[in-house]
């Protein structure tokens, strides 16, 4: 039973940057678009993205340069063609931004400022109101003025015998059947599966679930990136600021409470090496000496206050003043590397399922993201699939099946438990079976109500983790195991995730190269 119906040529999941740039793509080629949020305006991840975007600088950089540096971040599971185009797109992307109204920070000279973060090899990163670019773009997105129904969670995407055909949604006037050939999903990330995360509340893997169970492939998902500094404070939980890599990018330097550096002979680019490698660093100094947080020294940064207005606030909320105060930092769930399988037009497997953003897996970004190449993504793939999407246009929606499912849910606190002992940022396989053995214990329920369906995908996702990180044997990017600290050239391979006959079954065999 369905209290309400309505249809769309293209039904878009998500208000952020990946979701709303697709609404206006389709939307601009004739289609009629309808796109859906479970939260309000601001309540998506790009609203918190504080470095900016990575994109090609005029001089001094190349195409060549971005991709070979992403290529090194992703720790050999990149998949070059996709990195290329999507780099390729990215000028253009910014051209389309600023047509809208988006305003981005002008150095002296009056040019767009640029500054440098963790694993690039120069200044090409964009930026908007010192540490607020993700508020401005979602600022000037929002202001495009497309229809949004918010409070509205999706609950399940039906498929016929042309692929997509509909989408039922749980919102404030009940329960509601969309009519449509195409769904795309721009749901974000995962951050929730962890106690602390960057991530908004809404980060529950909503869109995993969703691909998942309508067909589509995952791949990657054991490597989740940590942020490697997060602000610190005692028995701080759910969503904690994170303290942009641009301030290390301006001169700020990672320390232990005895003032020693923490990446000292660790990597070539020191502070500003690739995040997994910081991350460990600080995680492996944090264990040797007994402690639960380190210091990002920011003090030698003159004008702190107007280069990064919102770290400032932040940690001037928690009693600290950057200017003369050490930054208690420590890691946090930060970013979902893998996702639902697409292509670079964000197409899955599925007829009329795309995928956008953080929730999919285009290849760009392998085992470890490379820093404000997130932004980007969700530009330049959002567009295309937004094309792609408007092009089903006129597809019959016949046939498919439109309830909302039964699912495995566990509780969310002992979900978050099991993962964040076990499977954040080294992990080992006693852990990684502990955990999976906790997440076994999740009941079969009804999901009809939000909280329900985030837990049930937060379930299934932490499941898909899991056996993907219990399979690779191997240290690789983000994804570290103390059991298998070495890489191996034998799992330089992506492995793909699908549900068969209502199991979770691995997809790809092993030695298929990425």
């Amino acid at each position: 039973m369905h209290d309400w119906e309505a249809s769309a040529d293209v039904v878009v999941i998500g208000g952020g940057v990946a979701g709303l740039t697709a609404a206006r793509a389709a939307t601009r080629h004739g289609a009629s678009v309808l796109t859906v949020s479970k939260g309000g305006p601001t309540d998506t991840a790009t609203q918190y993205a504080q470095g900016g975007i990575a994109v090609v600088a005029p001089t001094g950089d190349s195409v060549e340069s971005h991709v070979y540096d992403t290529m090194e971040a992703g720790a050999g599971l990149c998949d070059e063609a996709a990195v290329e185009s999507i780099v390729e797109g990215g000028r253009r992307a910014i051209e389309a931004l600023t047509d809208l109204g988006a305003v981005f920070d002008l150095g002296r000279d009056g040019q767009v400022s640029r500054t440098r973060e963790g694993g690039h090899s120069t200044r090409r990163i964009i930026h908007a109101g010192g540490d607020a670019t993700g508020a401005e773009v979602q600022r000037a997105l929002n202001a495009a003025g497309m229809p949004v129904l918010f409070g509205a969670a999706a609950a399940h995407v039906a498929t016929g015998p042309n692929g997509v055909c509909g989408l039922v949604v749980l919102s404030t006037k009940g329960i509601g059947l969309i009519h449509t050939p195409a769904v795309l999903l721009a749901t974000g990330g995962s951050g929730q599966l962890f106690a602390c995360s960057t991530n908004p509340p809404g980060a529950t893997a909503d869109g995993i679930a969703l691909g998942l169970r309508a067909g589509a492939e995952v791949a990657d998902l054991e490597f989740v990136q940590f942020h490697p500094t997060v602000l610190f404070t005692p028995g701080g939980v759910g969503r904690r600021p994170l303290i942009s890599e641009a301030v290390r990018g301006e001169g700020a330097k990672l320390v232990d409470p005895n003032g020693d550096s923490i990446t000292k002979g660790v990597h070539p680019r020191g502070d500003l090496a690739p995040r997994d490698v910081v991350s460990k660093a600080i995680h492996a100094r944090m264990h040797m000496l007994g402690i639960d947080h380190v210091y990002l020294d920011a003090r030698s940064i003159s004008g702190f206050a107007q280069r990064f207005p919102t770290i400032t606030a932040s940690c001037l909320a928690a009693g600290i003043d950057p200017q003369t105060d050490l930054i208690p930092v420590a890691p946090a769930a930060h970013y979902q590397c893998g996702g639902v399988v697409t292509d670079v037009q964000g197409q899955t497997r599925v007829p009329g399922l795309l995928a956008a953003g953080e929730v999919a897996r285009t290849g760009l970004h392998g085992a470890n993201r490379l820093a404000s190449n997130s932004l980007l993504e969700g530009l330049v793939v959002g567009e295309r699939a937004g094309l792609v999407a408007a092009g089903r246009k006129g597809t019959p929606t016949t046939g498919g099946d439109y309830a909302i499912p039964l699912a495995p849910v566990l509780n969310r606190q002992a979900l978050q438990d099991a993962l964040t002992l076990n499977a954040s940022v080294v992990r080992d396989a006693l852990g990684l079976e502990v955990a999976a053995k906790a997440i076994a214990q999740a009941e079969l329920l009804q999901t009809n109500t939000e909280e329900a369906l985030e837990d049930a995908a937060l379930t299934l996702t932490a499941q898909a983790l899991l056996a993907a990180a219990t399979a690779r044997t191997e240290s690789r990017g983000c994804h570290t195991r103390s059991d298998y600290p070495e890489t191996s050239d034998d799992q330089r391979f992506s492995r793909r995730y699908a549900i068969e006959d209502g199991q979770l079954e691995p997809t790809q065999a092993v030695g298929v190269r990425a």
